[in-house]
């Protein structure tokens, strides 16, 4: 077991095998030159650089946790679920990812129809040419095409303007269910955790409906210090962890150098009056 508060872990990144843009590799390499001693990749929907990265942290002396970032629809709006130590070979898991994956390609297409109704052409050849694994092709791929194309300074004001409800460019794509994603953790030797929920336009309702289900269904972690949590939100969700009798977990949700809210490693570590996730994990 690992138990110590003040160990430098991130549990959430992306690598180029998803909509990241440095490779497993590199990542390790930077996870590590910041300080990280228990690291896990966290590609959305996907395994493939798992071995990659376990490979490299070992090479580095660097504590490695098998993950993955789950695509889940809940109340009509998606959110994410991390699973940590988990067997990427597992075939419940393998299968159920390959399911939730499905379906990107059309809505990818989908979305590159809405962009040239907005007279911005060629967005799904553009979106392509960003995404190192075509079959994980996403928003932010379209993202880092419009910020090439010149139409936004950067991704986040794409999502603005472009990639989120209302806006040309957004179509809503059904993830695996709640209850589905956690079964496929479990089945792995994982445990979940719900990513950034301070990112979630819910309701108190809503979100309080989410924790509870959450729990029901065996989930024992929340993200409390992640890359896009403010330090009042460091605060609140630690209470909701109290609260719902939560672990805690740390990660930076790194993708690139240059969008990214923080860089892996440097976020603030975990309150001395909270239990972390990697407490139940080998």
């Amino acid at each position: 077991m690992i138990s110590n508060l003040s160990l430098n872990a991130d549990l959430h990144c992306h690598s180029v095998v998803s909509d990241g843009t440095l490779t497993p590799e590199e990542l390790a390499q930077r996870a590590y030159a910041n300080g990280v001693r228990l690291w896990a990749l966290t590609d959305h929907d996907e395994l493939g650089g798992q071995k990659r990265a376990s490979d490299a942290a070992k090479a580095l002396g660097m504590k490695y946790l098998g993950g993955v970032e789950i695509s889940v629809t809940w109340m009509g709006q998606t959110i994410h679920i991390v699973g940590l130590g988990i067997d990427p070979d597992n075939t419940g898991l393998v299968e159920g990812l390959r399911q939730t994956r499905n379906g990107r390609g059309n809505r990818a297409k989908l979305m590159a129809e809405q962009l040239l109704k907005a007279g911005i052409p060629d967005a799904y050849e553009g979106a392509l040419h960003f995404a190192g694994n075509h079959d994980l092709i996403s928003r932010t791929h379209f993202a880092r095409f419009l910020v090439e194309q010149g139409i936004c300074k950067n991704t986040e004001q794409v999502f603005k303007n472009y990639l989120v409800e209302d806006k040309p460019g957004y179509v809503p794509h059904m993830w695996a269910k709640l209850e589905d994603a956690l079964a496929w953790i479990k089945a792995a030797g994982g445990v979940a955790v719900i990513a950034h929920p301070g990112r979630y336009s819910f309701n108190a309702m809503q979100m309080e409906q989410l924790f509870i289900r959450f729990k029901e269904l065996g989930g024992l972690g929340i993200e409390v210090i992640t890359g896009s949590h403010s330090p009042d939100q460091y605060k609140a969700y630690g209470k909701i962890a109290q609260q719902y009798g939560f672990l805690a977990s740390r990660g930076s949700d790194f993708h690139d150098p240059n969008e990214s809210h923080i860089d892996l490693g440097v976020l603030p570590l975990l309150p001395d009056n909270l239990t972390p996730i990697w407490s139940v994990l080998h």
